[in-house]
């Protein structure tokens, strides 16, 4: 996708706009409306043409009768639903004749139905001519099987029916309704010359499927189209494809400057080619058509790799990988089927479902490659397993071919080479389409935790939260905000940048509702693999446990905050009651005046305590009279430094903090140093705390003090707040005490 595109998620409805003006609501719902009728439209008219093919093969005449050769060459009845036939399975054909006396041979029921993968010019011929007879035959009332037992039985031809198609014949003519659907819908979706062009190729292929699917019939008959205009067909539709292959890998998924200038030469190249092969039949026909075939194949892959060094992409990179594993795997299947015939092997069956497997790989691969973002994970296994069965029908006549062992082993061979190839074939093929999950469960915890701690203090900041999660999890090369808000997760076309908006996590609103704005991630693990459906359901698990662990963080801190102002008002009506009857009972002056200190501190503890957050300005005033007020009972003197960058609330974690942590150092110069000066410095700067209390009192040797309780609980508030805290020696005399911690969050 070019730097200035807008992103989209590829639906019609949901289009991502930056530049363009919005279309109205009305004006929407009415491309939408045309859309969806257009496309039943379609899809009705390709099931009926579907459904005529299929009514077109039911009636062709057959007999229930499977046949099988031998490895002496020989041809076997196998099996038959016809009851007359039955008493001769497994005896060995020796003629099949009609009722007007002409004799077919016995190899003519198991050949090939179409000579497309016939290798020899002069086996063709025959087979053409072996073919028109035994149709001739089956056209007849009645056919004689001559066994060479000397067993003779009738057999009368019917038509097969719907029912006799067979599973097979049902499912590719379903994958071709399939194809169909899928050039309509990206057609209709995005109206362009790539899209335009890909119809054609689809519907090419689509028209290979429905001609392979009259290969597949079940028992002795024949596809509807003459030998001839079978080839004739499959020449122009192998041309239809090879040719639009080439020009939509030029249009998509960037548009190269050989598209202008190439096209016309590029069809004209293979319109020529095509007439040759039709009219001409030059020698080496077969030949020639898998040249065709696999120039289209090349000519891609040449395409793509220089759309790749142009535009690096991982889009064009997987379409790049999977052009050259479906060209690789035909031209394996080439050499195979011309290994096979060249050294006289007779596996017609092989090399028919090894051809018919393979245009169900290409088949697969077409009507995946526009859908790779939001393809599910079962299309995609479906292509590669395609794929590996096409390869296993290739290896199986090369084993037995080069290496002379039998079908059993050829087989097993080819099934293990296979299965080594399909496991390294859906890495490097799909790698660039793993889902989301780079982070461990616990570093995925962890980051949540870590956002919503940080939300509850600023949620003006849930962008930025965000980000930082999808950041850890996509690793993408670039990632932006966007003012623009979405209304939901979208992936672009091409994979290459997902959009996510950002939502109002404060308050307990839903994720998604009042978005503010949206996050721009492109080229997801450096640009190395595709955003896909399954990152987009990521992303949106995510949000949503993002905001649940909001919200449960707003629960918990609204239960402490209860449950600490249920304790304050506790000591202040119990404690402070007990202290204010003591101060007024108290015997000499000194110790009212202790508890009335007792009593001030006990105020500022429940004060503190019930409120929710501090004014930073606030606290350090509180703080400033609270040590002046205990200094001054000892004779000390307090020389106080505060500043900061900008005022801001204090959590009741740190204010509880920085004021246990300044008593407790206070209280161990008071009780421990001895000192007649006290300097505390106070500094905030970009919510960066640094905190210094020196004396001048008899403090030495900071490294071999015991940290007891009071230390400790020092160093443990400080962790707490996110900072470090170091004793010093102080030069003449004394000790200083520096905190540094960040009060950016709440950590705790």
């Amino acid at each position: 996708m070019a730097r200035n595109e807008p992103l989209a998620d590829g639906a019609p409805d949901s289009a991502w706009i930056d530049s363009s003006p919005a279309i109205p609501r009305h004006r929407l719902t009415g491309r939408l409306d045309t859309h969806t009728g257009l496309l039943i439209l379609l899809g009705l008219a390709g099931a009926a043409l579907l459904v005529l093919w299929w009514r077109l093969l039911a009636q062709e005449p057959s007999i229930d009768a499977s046949f099988r050769r031998v490895p002496d060459g020989r041809v076997v009845l196998q099996a038959s639903g016809d009851p007359a036939l039955q008493v001769a399975v497994g005896r060995v054909l020796a003629a099949v004749v009609g009722a007007a006396g002409q004799v077919a041979p016995p190899d003519s029921p198991v050949l090939a139905r179409s000579s497309r993968w016939v290798v020899d010019d002069t086996a063709r011929a025959d087979l053409h001519a072996r073919q028109t007879l035994l149709s001739n035959l089956l056209r007849q009332p009645q056919l004689t099987f001559q066994f060479d037992d000397g067993l003779q039985v009738s057999a009368t031809p019917r038509a097969r029916g719907l029912p006799g198609l067979g599973a097979v014949a049902w499912l590719m003519g379903a994958l071709a309704l399939a194809l169909y659907g899928a050039a309509a819908v990206v057609l209709l979706d995005r109206p362009s010359a790539s899209t335009a062009v890909y119809a054609v190729l689809v519907l090419g292929q689509a028209f290979n499927l429905l001609l392979t699917s009259g290969e597949t019939l079940p028992g002795l008959g024949l596809p509807p189209l003459p030998l001839r205009t079978d080839l004739v067909a499959r020449i122009l539709a192998d041309a239809v494809v090879a040719g639009a292959l080439v020009q939509v890998m030029m249009l998509y998924p960037h548009r190269l400057p050989l598209a202008a200038r190439g096209s016309l030469p590029l069809w004209l190249g293979v319109g020529l080619l095509a007439l040759l092969l039709t009219m001409a039949s030059p020698p080496g026909l077969w030949w020639w058509m898998q040249g065709l075939t696999l120039g289209g194949g090349l000519g891609a892959v040449m395409v793509l790799r220089q759309a790749q060094q142009r535009h690096a992409n991982p889009l064009t990179a997987l379409l790049l990988r999977l052009t050259a594993a479906g060209t690789g795997t035909l031209a394996l299947l080439t050499l195979a089927v011309a290994w096979a015939q060249w050294a006289g092997l007779h596996q017609p069956v092989v090399a028919a479902v090894g051809s018919a497997v393979w245009q169900v790989f290409l088949a697969s691969l077409l009507m995946l490659a526009p859908f790779l973002t939001r393809s599910r994970k079962v299309a995609r296994e479906f292509a590669v397993l395609a794929g590996t069965c096409t390869v296993v029908c290739s290896l199986d006549l090369l084993f037995i071919a080069v290496l002379g062992v039998g079908q059993a082993a050829a087989i097993t061979l080819a099934l293990a080479l296979s299965l080594m190839l399909y496991l390294g074939a859906r890495h490097w093929a799909l790698a660039q389409l793993a889902g989301a999950g780079g982070l461990s469960a616990e570093r995925m915890f962890e980051g949540l935790y870590r956002a919503a701690r940080a939300l509850e203090q600023r949620p003006e900041r849930a962008g930025e939260q965000l980000a930082i999660l999808l950041r850890e999890v996509f690793d993408p090369l670039e990632l932006s905000r966007s003012s623009r808000p979405a209304t939901r997760i979208r992936v672009a076309v091409d994979g290459s940048a997902m959009v996510v908006p950002v939502p109002q996590l404060s308050g307990g609103t839903a994720a998604g509702n009042n978005p503010t704005g949206a996050i721009v991630l492109r080229f997801a693990q450096r640009g190395r693999r595709l955003f896909t459906r399954e990152d987009q359901q990521f992303s949106e698990r995510l949000i949503e446990q993002l905001r649940r662990a909001a919200a449960y963080d707003r629960a918990v801190e609204q239960g402490r905050t209860e449950e600490r102002t249920r304790i304050a008002q506790d000591l202040h009506d119990d404690i402070g009651a007990r202290l204010l009857t003591l101060m007024y009972k108290a015997q000499n002056p000194e110790i009212e005046e202790y508890i009335r200190h007792t009593l001030q501190d006990l105020k500022t503890l429940t004060r503190g305590l019930a409120a929710s957050n501090h004014r930073l300005s606030h606290a350090a005033a509180e703080w400033k009279s609270d040590i002046t007020q205990r200094l001054a009972a000892t004779g000390c003197d307090l020389r106080w430094s505060f500043s900061c960058d900008r005022d801001f609330n204090l959590t009741v974690v740190q204010w509880s903090g920085i004021t246990r942590v300044l008593r407790e150092l206070v209280n161990n110069i008071i009780a421990h140093a001895r000192a007649t000066q006290v300097d505390v410095v106070l500094m905030v700067d970009q919510r960066r705390l640094q905190l210094s209390v020196s004396d001048d009192g008899c403090g030495q040797a900071p490294e071999r003090w015991s940290h007891g309780l009071g230390l400790g609980g020092v160093r443990k508030r400080v962790k707490l707040l996110g900072g470090q805290v170091a004793w010093r020696e102080r030069s003449p005399h004394g000790i200083r005490c520096e905190v540094q911690a960040n009060l950016a969050a709440d950590p705790g």
